[in-house]
């Protein structure tokens, strides 16, 4: 069945009814003209999986140099021409080179791994020591080439895949000042949304999560500190995985937290995400965190992949995290029901009792670490950084201001500025409170008393519109309790509301991907929820 249909026609009638009905919660019965979808020319490989990809070199039909040059191809009619979702911020000049070198290897030697001669894009903030730039999209470290890859683009090589690009992103990770808008940067511009061009794609991985969907390459590469991977993954109807923070490396990826951040899977389907977390974790020298679970990884994620994963799993609904007056409601409660469908127990609710208590311990966390980490990344740049402090940043912005600081501030970067050192009282208070009411008083009490195998919430939207006024709009999400904790996320598309996808966050303790895989996948398959974008200049 292709992707692109809704509903699957066999074998979930009762639950698929309900999701297509819930689809339709948005309209207001008011009649208008349908905008009309901008003409892009067919693509061959359009929603293609890796497997696919991968079966199409084996039999000879495709090479890597041959895929890479049509989603190349790709990414020109598409992002650098026609709608022009800006989702791409440099297109690897080596890539064709890369893809040369894998055909020969596997003519040789056969394929390396799922992942060999495959295309993918990662986020411009993790390092690749090679011709392109690493800057987290800000005009200060344009020029910055980093002296060794990341982790992250160590393991893509090793594993085979072509690098072909990297993507735009909320500049420095959407940590830099109030009102932001996501998805822009100084030196990328503005991500567009696929599915409506005028909507926004959520941040700060929004280029990961707009290339994935329009189908400019196989997979994606994300980092999320908090919603940075699952948001812009529900905006833009796709699949996100943030996994427990140590499970992959985070050496050579620009920093905000060491307590939050990860990178990620951003793919259009669960078995992608599987293939390619497969691929990127590993015990690194460099990250101390990642030595914490050489023992946890499974060798390969997709084993975990069972289209009857939800029978019998006991699924807590985080009711206090679900809005019951937005329009995605009515995709939530359909959800519900297919859960019930395939067999899934829910508790209802299974709400997190520390949920609000907070305060501003996150905040206080952040703005420690960022200064802390950042300035530590700086100078592993070497003499040839472009600056060395942020301290160095924000002074460059104010020299810069009408590019820099043309549409929102730096007020989170001055408050970061004026911390003290990670030994200070106030951090070390703020840091024990923050992970002890997400962890032993959250999500770890909650799943003890119920007994349960994960937790639900809204992974956000429909997607708000971009606005340079206001900023940023979010209508509701559930990645908080997991972020503070440092725990595994994942957000599968759960239907649409007027076109713009809706997602659904499966989450639950420490190195708990395999299971969160295995519910995602059941859910996946029971739904067939995600669809191909339009690319519509608006709603009308």
């Amino acid at each position: 069945m292709n992707r692109r249909d809704f509903l699957q026609t066999t074998g979930q009638g009762g639950a698929q009814m309900i999701l297509a009905v819930a689809a339709l919660g948005g309209s207001s019965g008011a009649v208008h003209a349908a905008p009309r979808p901008l003409r892009i020319d067919s693509f061959e490989y359009e929603e293609a999986g890796i497997l696919q990809l991968q079966s199409a070199m084996s039999s000879g039909k495709e090479t890597a140099v041959s895929l890479a040059k049509k989603y190349l191809r790709r990414i020109e009619e598409v992002d650098r021409s026609g709608p022009r979702l800006n989702s791409v911020i440099e297109v690897n000049p080596d890539a064709l080179a890369m893809a040369r070198g894998l055909d020969r290897e596997r003519k040789q030697k056969g394929p390396r791994s799922s992942m060999h001669g495959i295309p993918i894009l990662i986020k411009d903030n993790i390092d690749t020591h090679d011709r392109m730039m690493t800057t987290a999209g800000s005009l200060a470290l344009v020029g910055s080439v980093p002296p060794r890859d990341s982790f992250v683009a160590q393991k893509l090589r090793e594993a085979g895949a072509v690098i072909l690009g990297k993507t735009n992103l909320s500049e420095w990770a959407n940590f830099r000042g109030e009102r932001s808008t996501s998805g822009w940067s100084g030196r990328g511009g503005q991500t567009k949304n696929p599915y409506v061009l005028d909507r926004n794609p959520s941040g700060s991985s929004a280029g990961s999560g707009a290339a994935v969907s329009a189908n400019l390459c196989s997979a994606a590469i994300g980092t999320e500190t908090n919603g940075s991977i699952v948001s812009p993954s529900c905006y833009c109807g796709i699949v996100g995985l943030k996994p427990t923070v140590g499970l992959i490396s985070r050496s050579g990826i620009i920093p905000i937290s060491h307590s939050q951040d990860t990178a990620g899977p951003m793919t259009r389907s669960v078995t992608d995400a599987a293939i390619l977390l497969s691929a990127l974790v590993g015990v690194d020298p460099r990250d101390a965190a990642t030595r914490i679970h050489a023992d946890r990884v499974p060798p390969d994620y997709m084993r975990f992949l069972d289209p009857n994963g939800l029978r019998g799993a006991r699924i807590g609904i985080v009711r206090k995290l679900f809005r019951r007056e937005n329009r995605a409601a009515k995709v939530m409660e359909a959800a519900f029901e297919v859960l019930r469908s395939a067999g899934a127990i829910l508790v209802d609710p299974a709400d997190l009792p520390s949920l609000g208590k907070e305060g501003d311990s996150e905040d206080q966390i952040l703005h420690y670490e960022f200064k802390a980490d950042l300035n530590a990344y700086l100078a592993s740049l070497g003499s040839k950084a472009p600056v060395r402090t942020l301290k160095d940043i924000i002074e460059f912005n104010e020299r810069n201001k009408e590019k820099e600081l043309q549409f929102f501030g730096q007020e989170t970067f001055i408050k970061a500025e004026a911390k003290g050192p990670l030994t200070d009282k106030v951090y070390l208070e703020a840091l024990e409170k923050g992970q002890r009411l997400a962890r032993e008083e959250g999500i770890d009490a909650v799943m003890a008393e119920h007994r349960l195998d994960a937790m639900v919430g809204p992974s956000g939207g429909p997607a708000h519109a971009t606005d340079y006024v206001l900023g940023d709009r979010g209508s509701g999400g559930s990645s908080s309790p997991a972020a503070i904790a440092g725990y595994p996320n994942i957000t599968v598309p759960a239907g649409e509301v007027m076109g713009l996808p809706v997602g659904l966050s499966f989450f639950g303790r420490a190195w708990s991907e395999p299971t969160l895989l295995k519910l995602a996948f059941a859910f996946e398959q029971a739904t067939r929820a995600r669809k191909v974008p339009r690319f519509l200049p608006t709603l009308g």
